[in-house]
């Protein structure tokens, strides 16, 4: 498989046709080879317009909605930015390559070793780091945040995370609506407010980190 000819094709016919227009994310979503991401067994899907997914309630979320997300996070070089749920960190890198210092934060370690053999060459030194944690918790040692980004599906902003988003911060996720429906949302903070407004119909997989315990029935 030609994997360079299929970047060009995601970018040329997926993301730009879909109001994808920052100049600095098209030309990382060019650049970084999303195969690399992902088991070998799995490359032919990398640049599918479709959630991969990766086991045990995981997906690399399809190029579109991961391109999506982070351009309506605005981000900017010189940026702080938290990755939640970042996988192996594709995103991640998306980020780095624009020059956003990104903290990417991940609870499984196949993952994280995944993703640090990946972004190998990719990044500028001190562009990109993995964390391993709870992803709910978000990671308080790095903030506040000019960006965070939960890269999956929420019921609920999570208000560990929210407290770590800076003054004038911005936070996207996709938040389940039920029945089936899930939106990504833009929340920002200022003056110490946070204010969310919704972006554009998004569906992907459910973070299961994030999902409710079952509750107790009789």
């Amino acid at each position: 498989m030609d994997f360079a000819k299929a970047r060009m094709l995601m970018v040329d016919g997926q993301l730009r046709p879909s109001r994808v227009v920052n100049p600095a994310l098209l030309a990382a979503f060019r650049e970084v080879p999303r195969e690399a991401f992902l088991p070998a067994n799995l490359g032919a899907w990398a640049y599918a317009d479709e959630d991969v997914a990766l086991g045990q309630g995981r997906v690399l979320a399809a190029p579109l909605i991961v391109a999506r997300l982070l351009q309506l996070a605005e981000p900017r070089a010189g940026d702080r930015a938290l990755i939640v749920g970042a996988g192996a960190g594709y995103g991640a890198t998306i980020l780095a390559r624009c020059g956003v210092r990104v903290t990417a934060l991940e609870s499984d370690p196949a993952l994280i070793a995944r993703g640090r053999a990946a972004m190998v060459g990719l990044v500028p030194p001190g562009g990109l780091r993995f964390e391993q944690g709870p992803l709910p918790l978000g990671w308080a040692a790095g903030a506040p945040y000019d960006v965070i980004v939960i890269e999956g599906e929420v019921p609920s902003l999570p208000d560990g995370i929210v407290g770590q988003l800076a003054e004038g911060g911005r936070l996207v996720t996709v938040l389940g609506e039920g029945r089936g429906r899930s939106r990504a949302v833009l929340a920002r903070r200022i003056g110490g407010a946070l204010s969310t407004l919704p972006a554009h119909d998004c569906a992907t997989a459910p973070l299961p980190a994030f999902e409710p315990a079952p509750a107790f029935q009789f």
